[in-house]
């Protein structure tokens, strides 16, 4: 039988298969049934300040809807005032004290300042891991793409500061140089990278003429940016690299390892087929290192990576000669 452990971030894995954060990881009886189907790990629901700011405005508002009514009724009831993120920091709490497997937190803010301050409570709870939750659409056209690396950076380092546990970023693809920033962030202390982060994306109702949000179901060719990219940066940053988008087979799973890539983050094929789709991509993956005489992992990670003296140009160029190739 094959050695499907691995590590990322410095956290040890008993495999390769880690839940994304998504409403998959938002409670904890969905964890627990994560952890029995085989999962080695889960990101949780990421802590976004924006929302914890929306939710303190609403309550605020409720809380003096009424103020006018009768002078008398404002002395009632005690002071009372939201939560912020106590609330959310318990539900992590109940969390680690349900489930035995590591626990990565996920967080996203709009004030720079706050970056470290959550990441630093969110330590306390007794996570084994804080992955930043990194995008930034700038609509200021007078920001430049360096100004904008140069403040997450500054992040990083005041997180890394801040917190002893690993630390990773989920990256998005529209960095001007992705090597670069990943080298910077990985020199101010970053010990692991998901490629990439799942954005948002609006779409339009031509019917209705109106805007509208969907869920947006990943597919296999997905998953074609964030090994290309894996295997640009497999081997020469001491981080650790997990994969990201249209995952759903053992198979995937070996691409993206061949790649060079530690781990990988699944959510779409898990919300479709339920957790006990893990335990089918599981041995899918067995199998295939089985076929090919792999007793472990660290056997074949990196194998194809652009480092691999035998190719060191495909995964820069070769895609779009090869592709053209006999078209005409």
């Amino acid at each position: 039988m094959s050695d499907l452990r691995t590590s990322y971030m410095g956290i040890p894995l008993t495999n390769p298969f880690i839940i994304g954060s998504s409403p998959l990881t938002s409670r904890v009886e969905t964890i627990k049934s994560l952890e029995a189907a085989g999962a080695s790990a889960v990101v949780l629901k990421s802590l976004f300040e924006e929302q914890v700011r929306v939710d303190a405005d609403r309550f605020e508002q409720d809380l003096v809807a009424n103020d006018h009514g009768s002078a008398e009724a404002t002395t009632l009831f005690p002071h009372i005032e939201h939560a912020g993120i106590r609330t959310y920091l318990t539900w992590v709490k109940e969390v680690r004290k349900a489930v035995k497997l590591p626990l990565i937190a996920s967080v996203n803010c709009v004030t720079k300042h706050e970056w470290a301050e959550y990441a630093k409570q969110l330590e306390g709870t007794g996570v084994d891991g804080i992955e930043l939750n990194f995008y930034t659409a700038t609509r200021d056209m007078d920001v430049t793409a360096a100004q904008i690396e140069q403040r997450e950076l500054e992040i990083v380092a005041d997180v890394r500061q801040a917190v002893k546990i690993p630390l990773g970023v989920k990256l998005h693809p529209f960095y001007t140089n992705l090597n670069n920033v990943a080298m910077r962030f990985a020199e101010a202390g970053v010990d692991g990278f998901v490629l990439f982060n799942r954005l948002f994306q609006p779409d339009i109702d031509v019917d209705t003429e109106s805007k509208r949000s969907r869920w947006q179901d990943t597919s296999p060719s997905d998953s074609l940016l964030p090994l290309r990219w894996i295997a640009l940066l497999s081997n020469r940053l001491r981080a650790g690299l997990a994969a990201s988008s249209g995952i759903a087979s053992g198979r995937d799973v070996a691409r993206m390892i061949l790649a060079g890539a530690r781990a990988v983050h699944v959510v779409g094929v898990v919300m479709r087929e339920k957790p006990a789709v893990i335990e089918r991509v599981l041995s899918e993956l067995t199998g295939w290192m089985d076929a090919h005489k792999y007793k472990n992992i660290e056997e074949f990670r990196g194998k194809l990576a652009r480092t691999n003296p035998a190719d060191t140009w495909s995964f820069e160029f070769g895609q779009y000669v090869e592709g053209v190739v006999g078209v005409g």
